[in-house]
This record gives C-alpha cells, sequence and structure tokens, in this order.
C-alpha cells in the first residue's frame, strides 16, 4: 500500500476536545502534495495520529455552510 503524506495548511476551527487531548477540527489539508481541501476530523495532541474523518472540497465546503446557515 503506497505511503500517503498530509500536511495541515490552515486550522479553520477547534470544535471539541476529548478527555484524552484528542480534538476534532476543521482544517484546510493538502493529502498527497494535493490541492488543499477542507476536512474534519479527530486529531491527537501532537497532530500525529488522526481518525476517520470526511473531506470536502471548496464546493462542497459552500453547500454545507448554506444549509447550516438555513439551520
Amino acid at each position: 500500500m503506497p505511503e500517503f503524506t498530509y500536511e495541515i495548511v490552515k486550522t479553520v476551527a477547534k470544535l471539541s476536545e476529548n478527555q484524552k487531548g484528542w480534538t476534532k477540527e476543521l482544517n484546510l489539508v493538502s493529502w498527497s502534495g494535493g490541492a488543499p481541501k477542507y476536512d474534519i476530523r479527530q486529531w491527537s495532541p501532537e497532530h500525529d495520529r488522526m481518525g476517520k474523518g470526511v473531506t470536502l472540497t471548496d464546493e462542497e465546503m459552500q453547500a454545507l455552510k448554506e444549509a447550516c446557515t438555513k439551520m
């Protein structure tokens, strides 16, 4: 299995933190050198481990923002 890399380009928001220090965050992340995408997932305190998450394009993030605004 090919190894992947990631770079957190910008932290947009820290959404929550659990008792072990893991934080759920909205970040702009570049996966394997690609264009940065919005990403929501849990991260370890050192950002060296991550949980499952969801990655959104600019268009998907805009649609999510509009849906949240209508709530």
